[in-house]
């Protein structure tokens, strides 16, 4: 995943980038990167790497350094950037949030057309996203008509925004719209951003959010649209349930409101169908978990608890050492038990998805341990089937990592592929037969995962407009 921050203004707008940029940390893990333009300074660029310190430590001894009335900036879950790029349609600084599938098919047709002759690489040998996306930006006359001929190559997702000496960004939210792009505007100017929160805290107010495909020229006067908005779009349910900030709204739907009804309409099918009423406490998994917990201890009747907190002022941030054996201790050090809430109690925790279930499997055993008589466990989104093949979220190098797919392998083998669509439907003998085996598995009392259905009334959007390819497998 990845998030961005950009704004023009009348004043020093150096300050807004950085903590505009640090309202993303949530949202990658990999690298941090600001540019910063000034008409005498020029570009001002600094990339670091924050796996193992956040963002704001390490760009606060940079900022005496820069100066100037426009800027954008990102956290990278995968490739260093903002870049600087110069080519026939001038200098200017690009990042993008996104992911490409066909990155080596797009290089080889670079090469072949004798358009260029190289790409940096990165140690891996793979060219960095955001720099082949600047080179087919620069295929054509034109940065407009470059945009659309970039996000109608890819095969994947490209949001972008562009950095120009103009005291402009041109911005272009991805083709169909997976992924926010939101204009907020105070009276010195605009800024544009994923997340609408990082704005409301500096002071902007909602001004303007992208369609899919749209690209927008934004200056401190406002909003231009360069090229309209596509009819298709097919945003990313997982800003909900999982990545997206509780304070944050996306096509006009509050994350935390949506989670508390996520919960609610869990809270209701299990009451239907009569099961996991006997417990003691509700407790979502920290941190995306308690908001779906809280409706659904809400509505169940059933008393909200903390059973166990995550130690943080040490370890803040999700990421962890590059060493496994070092990964595995610090998660274990993380959770800290509330034993009062936990010995001889039965539990039902909610979490906002099962990937891999390996977190999961080790959360549930450190409860045994701690005295827990019964740990029921539901999702708060359908069972995940795929691998995301649109954004880094659920990424996998192969979909036989995710606990569902690898159940389905171990119940039925090959001929298992050709009914995922039963597998992940409870009511269906298939659906029956992978969650028993995944309880057993991960050693779970019992184990429910909200609907297709009951997560896209939560969400309140129709349907059509909303991604669930981890799920359906269908785009």
């Amino acid at each position: 995943m990845g998030g961005f921050f950009g704004a023009v203004s009348k004043r020093d707008c150096v300050l807004d980038i950085f903590f505009g940029v640090d309202y993303h940390s949530h949202l990658g893990t990999s690298r941090g990167g600001m540019v910063i333009y000034d008409r005498d300074k020029g570009f001002q660029r600094q990339i670091h790497n924050i796996k193992n310190t956040p963002f704001r430590t390490k760009f606060e001894k940079d900022l005496s350094d820069f100066a100037g009335h426009s800027g954008i900036g990102c956290i990278s879950d995968t490739d260093p950037q903002p870049l600087l790029v110069r080519s026939h349609l001038g200098l200017f600084a690009i990042t993008t949030v996104g992911i490409i599938n066909n990155a080596e098919e797009l290089v080889k047709q670079y090469f072949d057309a004798g358009v260029g002759t190289q790409f940096m690489a990165m140690s891996s040998g793979k060219v960095n996203s955001t720099e082949l996306i600047a080179a087919l930006i620069n295929q054509k006359d034109n940065l407009v008509d470059g945009i659309r001929h970039a996000q109608d190559v890819v095969d994947g997702s490209a949001t972008i925004l562009i950095l120009t000496p103009d005291n402009e960004i041109i911005a272009a939210r991805d083709k169909v719209g997976r992924l926010p792009v939101l204009v907020g505007r105070d009276e010195d100017g605009c800024c544009i951003s994923f997340e609408s929160f990082a704005y409301h805290k500096l002071g902007y107010h909602d001004y303007y959010e992208l369609g899919p495909r749209e690209i927008v020229r934004v200056t401190t006067d406002g909003v231009e649209q360069l090229s309209a908005p596509g009819t298709e779009m097919k945003i990313c349910a997982f800003l909900w349930t999982y990545y997206g900030y509780p304070n944050s709204n996306y096509e006009g739907v509050n994350v935390e409101v949506m989670r508390y009804h996520n919960g609610e309409i869990m809270a209701d099918a299990d009451r239907e169908r009569g099961i996991a009423q006997d417990v003691d406490y509700v407790a979502g998994v920290p941190d995306s978990g308690i908001p779906h917990a809280i409706g659904y201890a809400n509505r169940s009747g059933k008393p909200f608890a903390r059973p166990f907190v995550k130690y943080t002022p040490t370890w803040p941030r999700s990421f962890m050492p590059d060493n496994q054996k070092v990964r595995n201790q610090v998660a274990k050090m993380k959770q800290i038990p509330v034993p009062e809430l936990i010995q001889g109690k039965k539990l039902l925790m909610i979490d906002d998805s099962i990937v891999r279930g390996t977190q999961m499997r080790e959360t549930v055993d450190f409860l045994y341990e701690s005295g827990a008589k019964e740990v029921h466990i539901r999702s708060a989104c359908p069972p995940i089937m795929y691998g995301c093949k649109y954004l880094n979220f659920s990424s996998s190098k192969s979909e036989m990592e995710l606990i569902t797919r690898r159940t389905v392998q171990e119940l039925e083998g090959e001929e298992g592929e050709a009914h995922l669509d039963e597998y992940a439907d409870p009511t269906t003998e298939r659906g029956q037969c992978m969650l028993e085996a995944i309880c057993k598995k991960l050693h779970f009392t019992s184990l429910g995962y909200q609907s297709l259905e009951g997560l896209m009334k939560a969400i309140g959007l129709e349907p059509c407009k909303v991604c669930t390819y981890c799920w359906t497998g269908k785009e």
